[in-house]
């Protein structure tokens, strides 16, 4: 696969649309998830791929356990809250088979060396790699490894940390890099968002750039688009009230498809550096202002301000020559409202 087939400033946004756990343990409810991500206007969804024995430590107290009651997984420990919200491995297959049924491509995140095999022998197209593991050299140089595409979240990142993740990358055999401003807040705020960021990531690294956007919304995701984001990552779920890990921060179906509309009118609207009227404005170049005659003249007459007029239609002369032909004499009788020009002078 070649991202740029599908990703760049010549393209509509790429969006993905994130399953997470929001498949609530249920195959048949990821199949719909897919489903609804591509009648909705997704290019892609996304997965992401561990087990709770290869993200944590089953241990209940201590840094293990989430008890910050501003954390929107307090009360748990992060081996439950993992044992949650993961995707059995034996449903990559069939998602990612759906996905490419409906012509959406399906990829997912790896959190370590074995999740990377595994999605290896699936042969997925590209990789992402999350904000959280943004600083996992070793993992990165496993996906780099690969020689495919990797979409990598900046979230928490330093600039050296970002600089270290993508120089190994890129030394490690991948040949396309993304990289998506994120707020690793769940759900961020666009306070947080630092959307001029990308402009400036997208020349720091001579790569493309996007959005892992977890605000509420889609006008974050829009602005980010008017900035230069080609790609544009947000959680989805069939509806928020049907729970789950990250149902609260994830876009609904109608969610989804007022992002992919909208996202592709403000890729439309950038264009090019122009100056001008464009084709659907020629027009109205006839209803721009010009001079007009505004009174009935005859042959000798003087253009006064009384008889001589900036008005619309725009048939006659610019107003710009207004003082130059005004106080000349017309070489012949004249209709009020007659377009003014330079034939009319004696």
């Amino acid at each position: 696969m070649k991202l740029h087939d599908y990703i760049g400033t010549d393209k509509k946004p790429f969006i993905i649309a994130e399953m997470s756990g929001n498949h609530n343990h249920s195959l048949e409810r990821a199949l719909e998830i897919v489903e609804l991500a591509a009648k909705n206007g997704a290019s892609a969804l996304k997965l992401q791929t561990y087990t709770a024995d290869t993200m944590t430590l089953d241990i209940d107290e201590g840094e293990f356990f989430i008890d910050d009651p501003e954390d929107l997984w307090a009360g748990t420990s992060l081996y439950k809250l993992y044992q949650e919200a993961y995707t059995p491995w034996e449903w990559h297959a069939p998602i990612f088979k759906h996905c490419a049924e409906l012509g959406m491509l399906g990829f997912s995140t790896p959190f370590d060396e074995s999740s990377v095999d595994f999605l290896e022998e699936l042969n997925v197209p590209c990789y992402k790699i999350a904000s959280f593991e943004n600083i996992d050299i070793p993992l990165i140089k496993k996906v780099a490894s690969t020689g495919k595409p990797i979409i990598m979240s900046t979230g928490m990142a330093t600039l050296a940390e970002l600089d270290e993740a993508v120089r190994t990358a890129r030394e490690y055999g991948c040949g396309e890099l993304v990289l998506l401003k994120c707020t690793s807040a769940y759900p961020a705020t666009a306070a947080g968002a630092n959307l001029r960021t990308l402009p400036h990531m997208r020349d720091l690294f001579r790569c493309e750039v996007g959005i892992s956007d977890h605000t509420m919304g889609v006008g974050v995701s829009l602005s980010a688009v008017a900035l230069g984001a080609t790609v544009i990552e947000k959680h989805f779920t069939t509806a928020r009230t049907d729970g789950g890990v990250d149902s609260a921060f994830s876009m609904e179906p109608h969610e989804l498809k007022e992002l992919a509309e909208e996202s592709e009118k403000v890729w439309m609207s950038l264009g090019h550096i122009a100056y001008g009227p464009t084709s659907e404005e020629r027009c109205s170049l006839k209803d721009r202002r010009s001079l007009y005659i505004a009174q009935d003249m005859k042959a000798g007459d003087v253009l006064t301000e009384e008889n001589l007029r900036s008005i619309r239609p725009g048939r006659g002369l610019l107003p710009k020559y207004y003082d130059v032909v005004l106080g000349k004499r017309v070489n012949q009788d004249v209709k009020r409202g007659t377009p003014m020009s330079w034939d009319l002078l004696g």
